[in-house]
């Protein structure tokens, strides 16, 4: 398997278990599909939810910063939901519940991914400038999951809905998406972006 998940920190997990195993919480979540669910529900892809901040103009590799780590919500064979952890003083903690777009994408964007040869440690990357989501398949394996700049080997999908001028499920190298991204922060002409033979997939 191309992709290595690094475990999410066991606070994080346990949180997420608690608020699974909690009526309360599940039933004042803002997700119908999770409400409406009758079984089992288990959180799996544990995936640090990573920051970009502030794009800056040739900086050849801008840091992050870890915000969260997210947990796919499956029922039997749907992913009906996510759960986001968030860091306090007190450490991982649940943060709440959430559906949309976002989950089935990255469930999509991870296929795609986990169906080439390369050997990348999945990450999910926002950049709020750009109100755009993607996922961060970082080229180091062995990584801190936690920590880190995106190196210019790296890959990015942007997820659905993607920002204009970009396509969703369409993978690039940082080296290749960062300027435009720049540029995309300091309105100009968008330049056309070469595809990565083998990663693109068919969204369905």
């Amino acid at each position: 398997m191309p992709l290595h998940v690094s475990p999410a920190p066991a606070p994080a997990l346990r949180s997420v278990l608690a608020a699974l195993g909690s009526h309360t919480a599940v039933r004042e979540a803002h997700t119908p599909a999770l409400r409406s669910v009758q079984g089992a529900l288990s959180p799996e892809l544990p995936l640090p939810v990573h920051v970009l901040d502030r794009i800056v103009p040739n900086e050849t590799a801008p840091r992050t910063r870890l915000a969260g780590w997210r947990f796919l919500i499956r029922s039997g064979e749907r992913v009906v939901a996510a759960a986001d952890t968030m860091l306090t003083a007190d450490g991982w903690t649940f943060s709440h519940f959430f559906e949309g777009p976002y989950i089935v994408s990255t469930e999509l964007a991870v296929r795609q991914a986990e169906s080439t040869t390369a050997q990348y440690q999945p990450r999910l990357l926002s950049v709020p400038e750009l109100y755009m989501f993607t996922l961060w398949l970082h080229h180091d394996v062995d990584a801190d999951a936690g920590s880190g700049a995106l190196a210019p080997t790296d890959v990015l999908v942007p997820l659905a809905p993607a920002p204009p001028g970009f396509t969703a499920h369409r993978p690039h190298r940082v080296a290749d998406l960062l300027p435009v991204m720049t540029l995309r922060v300091a309105p100009a002409p968008l330049p056309d972006l070469p595809e990565i033979p083998g990663l693109l997939g068919s969204p369905a």
